[in-house]
């Protein structure tokens, strides 16, 4: 078990969203005033916790010491089960005696160390009796998070956690518990921090249950923190007696994986006794996932990118499930392929992917993008003939697959399509359908939602990393 921590940042707030499995209530007082802990205790919440977070560390708080000081105390008065204090500014003797130890949190908030200077700064901390410790290292880079991860690590303390503050370190606040830390934090109501949101922590990973845990899984690229993959699969090796976890490795470019992430986070955790076994790749990161990996499958090869890296007899393999996806679900939405003439607009990898599928299916493909040299390169690579997106007017496809990143708008006009057509988008907006579908749909066409395409993959994925069907999937 570990103690899930809801933090408070705006007031009045509705207690009654605080979901199932929140021990703990945070109140940010730099953000919300000083509060009075009666009416905060509803619920399952067992205990208070009151931080006056400073503006060194990253916070609003800006008074006096001596009202700092006043503040701090009076929230032990008042009733709160712990005091954030924090390392730099408040360990001085008189409220170092207004607070008892049993009920302080030792805080530091600071930029990315070395090992051995977060050592130093823990061992600094730990000279001054508490019930628990807390460091947070803003950082800049996945592998940056692996850092504090290591002290833990290395500690081997049930009072301390650290992680890495700041959208690349996320993974690391989820990953803590399982190396020692006794607490993971969300937030309930929004503050200008990369905690994630208490719902989804509590939605999507199994706090305040530790399950056991042996091997690592993720989700890397720019939709990381907000995709419904991490509960789909976590639930997923639940249910499936897997000892695994899937994590947000969010990396918004090419240059965050390859020198942020690959190879070091992988090696790092390995080193740590939890192997990442298997990665979710999404774009724009598929072509150089293809390129890292030791060894590809054929669907892979094809497309020129890959979806999923697979660790197998101890080298990385990469995979693509969008060609199978898409072929799944056109036979399962009964839509002819062989002999008829199709159109993918899109040639990144994901399109690539697709207009293999399509080819393989036995449709005549064309392949239609913006940008003229990468489609004609994306052409070329397939054998496929390429057709720019200014002067794409679809009429005469059966099927036209939608492969760009365009999700409010309209990519191409659907004026041109036959009645009979079908249009597959393979965007999928965490709000609903694309602006694509819902106008495809409002003409009569058939149609494939991004949300179909991404469900099969999910399932493919689980698949390849685990060697076990989804629960739910025949």
């Amino acid at each position: 078990m570990t103690d899930v921590i809801a933090t408070l940042a705006a007031w009045p707030a509705d207690l009654s969203t605080v979901p199932a499995g929140v021990t703990h209530l945070q109140v940010r007082a730099d953000l919300t005033g000083d509060l009075a802990p009666g009416p905060l205790r509803r619920g399952g919440v067992r205990g208070l916790i009151y931080t006056l977070r400073s503006r060194a560390y990253g916070g609003r708080a800006a008074d006096p010491p001596e009202v700092r000081r006043a503040r701090l105390a009076a929230a032990v008065a008042a009733g709160y089960d712990v005091v954030d204090l924090e390392a730099d500014h408040d360990l001085d003797p008189d409220l170092l005696a207004a607070v008892p130890a049993s009920r302080r949190r030792i805080c530091w908030h600071g930029g990315a160390l070395p090992l051995a200077g977060l050592r130093a700064t823990f061992a600094a901390m730990a000279a001054v009796p508490a019930a628990s410790y807390l460091l947070a290292s803003a950082v800049t880079s996945a592998e940056g998070a692996l850092v504090p991860l290591r002290l833990l690590g290395a500690l081997r303390r049930r009072d301390v956690t650290a992680y890495g503050a700041g959208s690349a370190g996320t993974w690391s606040r989820l990953l803590a518990p399982w190396l020692g830390a006794p607490a993971v934090t969300g937030q309930l109501t929004t503050v200008d921090d990369d905690a994630p949101d208490v719902a989804r922590l509590c939605g999507d990973y199994p706090f305040p249950l530790l399950s056991p845990l042996r091997e690592l899984y993720g989700l890397v690229g720019p939709v990381a923190r907000t995709s419904n993959l991490m509960r789909q699969h976590n639930r997923a090796y639940a249910e499936r007696g897997v000892p695994g976890l899937l994590l947000p490795f969010y990396l918004p470019g090419l240059g965050e994986f390859l020198s942020g992430f690959w190879p070091g986070v992988p090696a790092g955790l390995r080193d740590l006794g939890l192997p990442v076994r298997g990665l979710c790749v999404s774009g724009p990161l598929k072509e150089a996932a293809l390129h890292v990996a030791e060894v590809a499958s054929p669907a892979a090869r094809a497309a020129g990118a890959a979806n999923a890296l697979v660790r197998r007899r101890g080298r990385w393999r990469a995979e693509t499930t969008d060609t199978s996806a898409v072929a799944a679900v056109l036979r399962r939405a009964d839509i002819p392929l062989a002999h008829r003439p199709a159109a993918v607009v899109g040639c990144g990898g994901a399109g690539r992917a697709a207009a293999v599928a399509l080819r393989d299916a036995g449709a005549d493909v064309t392949m239609v993008n913006r940008t003229e040299t990468r489609g004609r390169l994306a052409a070329e690579l397939l054998g496929l003939p390429f057709a720019p997106l200014d002067g794409f007017r679809p009429a005469g496809p059966a099927l036209v697959v939608h492969a760009t990143t365009v999700h409010k708008g309209l990519p191409f006009a659907l004026d041109d399509l036959d009645d009979g057509a079908a249009v597959l988008d393979m965007v999928c907006p965490a709000d609903g359908p694309s602006a694509l579908v819902t106008a495809a749909r409002r003409r009569g066409l058939r149609t494939v939602d991004g949300h179909q395409v991404l469900a099969e993959e999910s399932e493919q994925q689980f698949r390849l990393m685990t060697g076990r069907t989804m629960p739910g999937v025949n």
